[in-house]
């Protein structure tokens, strides 16, 4: 039997037709689709699947990501053309079977019993025995036990005044194929089952649409939901703590459809924990499933890679949300010479106007976007050191080595992890609809030894947070700064805290004080942003802090001065900002503070924050006071009965491919008559093929022949003087099996 790549010849007067069978039954055509499928599961596993499609557009730019839009290569698996695919592959191997599996089957079952002497004669793999005073049915015999002894199952025959011995062993190699084949019939089956093409076809037959608006589930019509008898469906379900769903959503391309399900998803609380290195290590979901016809409870608990199934639905644990937390905080101003904070309370995917009260609001709204009551974070730079402007630390070679050897996991950066604590993060919208993206943590952060606020801020979600970094006072909170900040918006305040400075500076010379005082005053007044020489910055804002100082002096101080006057600048106003930080005391009551190195150090890092908060782009800055947390699940709802249909096909590949890899067919014959010359003898013609030729075979058929001598107790016609002593094996090409059948 011989296998082609040719297709089923289909004996039709259409020439087409018998030309489209056989392209498509063909062994090309079936294998050029599974190229195709493999590069389109390749692009499918490289290119992350079904997310929004604003994501790939700031990945690959608007003209790449509406290409790959246009050939649906978001959606690889649900794509039109990849259930083509799948269909034409599915008609291509099944062809292919039908084709060449009754052929297989034949060869399986046939014993290949009538070849002749001659034929035996022409294979390689040969050898000839004379058997003195022995008759031929007591060779015959003793060859029938030696071949059930070999492991072959064998028939004799008697054909022309000869016996024929036929053997064969491992002819089940030809099932393997047929299972190979077949597995990949009923695989790719399974993933028709388990593809969107049902959700399409109940699209296409029962005018399904997905809807493209924000609407309650409750409310959303008939025609955007798919009834609880969907055969296959993937979804998503989002529960807050205590709450309950009873639908998923299916992305869609140009929307969404609801999937209603029978029964419900009530979620008790959601557990996290954690290593000490601060990485996740559980995430699961203790969740009561209430059936719809029943109203049975049934509780259970839903981890990663731990799914729980009921009605032929698997729930599995996708990932988690904020469901809701309630946030309180303290609104600072963070413009005009107010020091007055608010309370400003909010739920994570509210929104909230800002009082009016506020210096700046003007209408301006936040939205609450997240909250994290843990934060585990790398402090450290590349250096090792807590503050990005540290000096690189020296290590010997040896080190250095030990840091790049070992795992490929191992990075040579030092990683100081540390729960920092919670965070919020929200927006804060203007008017028109512009908005900035803030992250601020409850806590202070020890940062090179000082603890400080962080502030984050960012324009763009695709950017960074860069951090203000507000210092804590003695008491561990952000009032000292606020009012300082506060107290440098006033005029009256940095007119007398520069008369103080120039007083305290200079205490003989009163022209020189006067002096000292007026360039204190201008110095405060630039760093406070107040200069109108200096105009508006590109977004309307006050142009402050040490970007002003530096725009006075590059328009007032010859280039070559420029250097000496920044520094006599920046210790004036180092100076009178201590004064104003005293006037800002005194005015809320507090005594004046004792100059140390730790009050010197918190103006300097005060006066640098100040600097930063004219970057900062927001009209308050929201403090996190307490909260009450409420964390959500997200569910992947599946029902998919292709599984165990894939599952069966996956089965019948391995035993195919087993089969194919590590069975081999092997034929064995005997041709025994008469001994010629006169005498009681028997002469015997050997002869052995396989499908393979392999190394293990030649050594098998010298085995072979040998036990055949042994067993006759005959010595071969052509055997080599040498061979007791060499072993060796007189075997090249064979004649193919199909020289055989051709002797039928």
């Amino acid at each position: 039997m011989s296998v082609t790549t040719s297709g089923l010849e289909l004996k039709s007067r259409q020439r087409f037709l018998r030309t489209s069978v056989e392209l498509i039954s063909s062994m090309r055509f079936a294998i050029s689709l599974l190229v195709i499928l493999s590069i389109a599961s390749i692009i499918g596993t490289v290119l992350t699947q079904d997310d929004p499609y604003p994501n790939y557009v700031n990945q690959f730019g608007p003209f790449w990501a509406d290409i790959f839009r246009s050939l649906s290569l978001y959606n690889v698996y649900s794509a039109w053309w990849f259930m083509l695919i799948l269909g034409f592959l599915v008609v291509s191997v099944s062809l292919c079977v039908i084709r060449n599996a009754p052929k297989m089957i034949a060869d399986t079952k046939s014993w290949k019993d009538k070849v002749r002497e001659g034929s035996l004669r022409a294979f390689h793999h040969k050898g000839e025995f004379e058997v003195p005073n022995a008759t031929r049915a007591q060779a015959a015999a003793t060859l029938g036990k030696l071949s059930t002894k070999l492991g072959y199952k064998y028939v004799t025959r008697e054909s022309e005044g000869a016996t024929l011995i036929a053997a064969k062993r491992g002819a089940l190699t030809k099932l393997g194929y047929i299972s190979a084949h077949i597995a990949i019939v009923i695989i790719c089956i399974g993933g028709l089952l388990d593809s969107n093409l049902p959700i399409k076809l109940q699209m296409w037959m029962f005018d399904k649409t997905p809807i493209r608006s924000n609407t309650v589930i409750n409310e959303i019509p008939p025609e955007h939901r798919l009834s609880q008898g969907n055969p296959t469906f993937r979804g998503y379900a989002w529960v807050p703590e205590g709450q309950h769903v009873s639908t998923a959503i299916l992305n869609q391309q140009d929307g969404s459809l609801i999937q209603d399900l029978p029964f419900s998803i009530e979620l008790n609380k959601f557990i996290v924990d954690y290593y000490s290195t601060g990485m996740p290590k559980l995430f699961a979901s203790d969740i009561v499933v209430i059936d719809h016809k029943t109203g049975a409870r049934v509780p259970a608990r839903v981890e990663v890679n731990k799914p729980f199934e009921y009605d032929g639905v698997s729930i599995y644990q996708s990932s988690f949300q904020d469901g809701g937390s309630q946030m309180q905080t303290t609104a600072w101003p963070m413009t005009g010479n107010n020091v007055k904070s608010e309370p400003f309370n909010g739920e994570i995917g509210g929104s909230k106007v800002l009082s009016a009260s506020l210096p700046g609001a003007d209408g301006q709204t936040v939205e609450f976007a997240d909250f994290r009551a843990i934060n585990v974070e790398n402090i450290s730079n590349g250096n090792g050191q807590n503050d990005a402007r540290g000096v690189a630390a020296h290590q010997s070679l040896k080190e250095a080595f030990d840091e790049r050897l070992g795992s490929g996991a191992k990075t040579s950066k030092p990683v100081d992890l540390h729960n920092v604590g919670p965070s919020v993060q929200y927006k804060v919208r203007d008017k028109d609809g512009q908005a900035r993206e803030y992250n601020n943590y409850m806590l202070p952060v020890d940062v090179n030894g000082e603890r400080v606020f962080l502030a984050g801020m960012r324009s763009n979600p695709d950017d960074a947070f860069r951090y203000l970094r507000i210092p804590a006072d003695a008491g561990g909170t952000v009032n000292e700064w606020m009012r300082m900040r506060a107290a440098l918006q006033d005029p009256a305040i940095r007119a007398q805290a520069a008369r103080d400075f120039a007083q305290r500076s200079v205490q003989s010379n009163a022209e020189l004080q006067q002096h000292l005082e007026e360039s204190a005053a201008r110095v405060l007044t630039l760093f406070a942003g107040d200069d109108p020489s200096l105009g508006k910055a590109t977004n309307g804002e006050k142009i402050g802090g040490f970007q002003a100082v530096a725009a006075f002096i590059d328009r007032s101080v010859p280039k070559p001065e420029q250097e000496k006057a920044a520094g006599l600048l920046l210790r004036m106003l180092e100076g009178s900002m201590w004064d104003v930080w005293q006037l800002a005391r005194k005015q809320a009551g507090e005594g004046p503070a004792t100059a140390d190195p730790t009050t010197s150090r918190f103006v300097q890092s005060s006066i640098n924050a100040i600097s930063d908060s004219f970057l900062y782009g927001s009209p308050v800055y929201l403090q996190l006071d307490s909260f009450k947390q409420v964390q959500a699940s997200v569910f992947q709802l599946t029902r998919a009965p292709g599984k165990k249909v894939v599952y069966l096909g996956s089965l019948l590949l391995v035993l195919g491919i087993f089969s194919m890899f590590y069975v081999r067919e092997r034929r064995l014959w005997f041709w025994l008559k008469d001994a010629e010359r006169g005498g009681n003898g028997v002469n015997v013609v050997m002869a052995m093929s396989t499908a393979r030729k392999t190394f293990d075979f030649e050594k098998e058929f010298a085995q072979t022949r040998d036990a055949v001598g042994v067993a006759l107790g005959g010595k071969p016609v052509d055997a080599d003087p040498d061979h007791e002593a060499k072993g060796a094996v007189r075997a090249t090409s064979e004649a193919s099996a199909d020289s055989s059948d051709s002797t039928r």
